[in-house]
């Protein structure tokens, strides 16, 4: 599902909604989600995940063309952890 999916579902659902409105519900969340993790920190939605950031230190890598040693810098990235609820979802324990 991509963002204009999910925002024509919540408009779907809620008829009394402006589509115009449900579109800047579902951006300011992504926003603030992404806000809090620029910041350092835990998002956590019950039910769903958690979302965190995770620092990767710096190491030396290969240039998979040439095979050459090249440094990688220290850098964070994005991790999600499923909350119980999703996992018994997808496996169906619902």
């Amino acid at each position: 599902m991509i963002r204009s999916e999910l925002i024509q579902k919540v408009a779907d659902e809620n008829p009394h909604l402006y589509q115009r409105d449900v579109e800047k519900i579902v951006n300011t969340i992504f926003e603030e989600i992404i806000d809090a993790m620029a910041d350092g920190n835990r998002v956590e939605l019950r039910g769903f995940g958690a979302f965190s950031v995770k620092q990767r230190d710096a190491r030396t890598g290969r240039n998979p063309r040439t095979g050459e040693a090249v440094q990688v810098e220290e850098k964070h990235v994005p991790f999600f952890k499923a909350g119980k609820l999703l996992r018994d979802r997808l496996n169906d324990k619902a």
